[in-house]
């Protein structure tokens, strides 16, 4: 398959024209949005999404986003919109918030992977609101990568993995959160944390009270039938293998450059992904920075680039830092953790 790409400024819109009339023609586009870039097609249009979890080798019980331009768009696909809702909507649209609420027959099962519940979310991104706008429908979208893999914050990323299995990509340049969005089921009781993302429990929490988290976020075990995308348990991996180390800082450098120079005599490339404030206590040639720790939201736009660059470098084995779990931190090490699949090392 021939695959288009096409970058566009902000200031020139109508070069979406084309990638537009590709989603009404039911084919694969994938865009620019806040958080990652997206994998889109018509929501409407089973056949359009199967083509989504064939191109990314998704397993089809994995539920996916629907995308909006403006609220209009969300009630023929809903059952509801609760009061709770609307403060959400009002406080967090356009934004990487996505609500799991009741759909209708409108909906189609390939999208909701066969759940009575849809997620949607209005992107905070021009891009993508245009692309929606221009397309005339509400478009589905998971992460433009191939299934397991860290996901794309530019659109280099999305052709490293998708050039050839898709119609277009449309560049926008970065990403400027870097994780995928806040999934919160409002569907049933308790509004529930899915997946944490760009908005962090106390922020919702401000606006309609008492959150929870999933019990999957908890225990780090993964789901049998998802109700959202990122609730497997093996995600966002690079091909090296991530080794996450949590403790006192001084510790975690000796633990990490005690195994590192382990792996460097035993043949094997290792890269050290370390808080900018603690760079000095690791060897400069193969230690990129994620971020300062005052700051998480670094981390959270860095992390799948710099998975990907460990890639690129070759790295077979990746030492992550972790952070703390506040604010964004807890979206950024959801990510990490999925990504190193239970090797994390606790030194307390």
């Amino acid at each position: 398959m021939e695959t288009k790409y096409k970058k566009v400024a902000l200031s020139d819109l109508t070069e979406l024209a084309q990638p537009a009339e590709a989603i009404k023609q039911g084919k694969l586009v994938a865009f620019p949005t806040e958080t990652v870039y997206g994998l889109g097609a018509n929501a409407l249009d089973g056949d359009a999404v199967r083509s989504i979890f064939k191109a990314k080798g998704r397993p089809n019980d994995n539920p996916l986003i629907v995308h909006i331009a403006d609220t209009s768009m969300l009630e023929p696909l809903v059952t509801e919109i609760t009061p709770d809702t609307k403060k959400l909507i009002a406080a967090f649209w356009p934004g990487p918030l996505t609500l799991v609420l009741k759909k209708t027959l409108l909906v189609p099962d390939e999208t909701t992977a066969g759940l009575d519940s849809v997620a949607v979310r209005m992107p905070d991104h021009p891009i993508a609101l245009e692309l929606i706008r221009k397309s005339g429908v509400p478009i589905a979208a998971p992460s433009a990568n191939r299934s397991g893999r860290p996901s794309p914050t530019m659109a280099e990323h999305v052709a490293e993995d998708m050039h050839g299995r898709i119609s277009w990509i449309v560049d926008g340049g970065s990403c400027k959160v870097g994780v995928e969005s806040t999934v919160l089921d409002m569907s049933d009781g308790i509004p529930t944390i899915l997946r944490p993302g760009g908005i962090t429990p106390e922020m919702i929490e401000k606006v309609i009270g008492r959150v929870q988290l999933d019990r999957s976020l908890i225990t780090g075990k993964s789901v049998e039938k998802p109700r959202s995308p990122g609730m497997k348990y093996t995600h966002y991996a690079p091909r090296g293998d991530v080794i996450v180390v949590s403790g006192e800082h001084i510790k975690v450098a000796q633990w990490i450059n005690h195994s590192a120079e382990e792996d460097r005599k035993a043949g094997l490339k290792a890269v050290i992904l370390s808080a900018t404030e603690h760079l000095s206590h690791y060897p400069e040639n193969t230690t990129l920075s994620y971020g300062s720790l005052s700051h998480p939201e670094e981390a959270a736009t860095n992390i799948f680039r710099l998975f990907r660059q460990s890639d690129r470098n070759g790295a077979q084995k990746i030492y992550v830092e972790a952070i703390p779990k506040d604010g964004i931190g807890l979206a950024v090490m959801d990510r990490i953790e999925k990504a190193a699949a239970g090797r994390f090392i606790r030194l307390d």
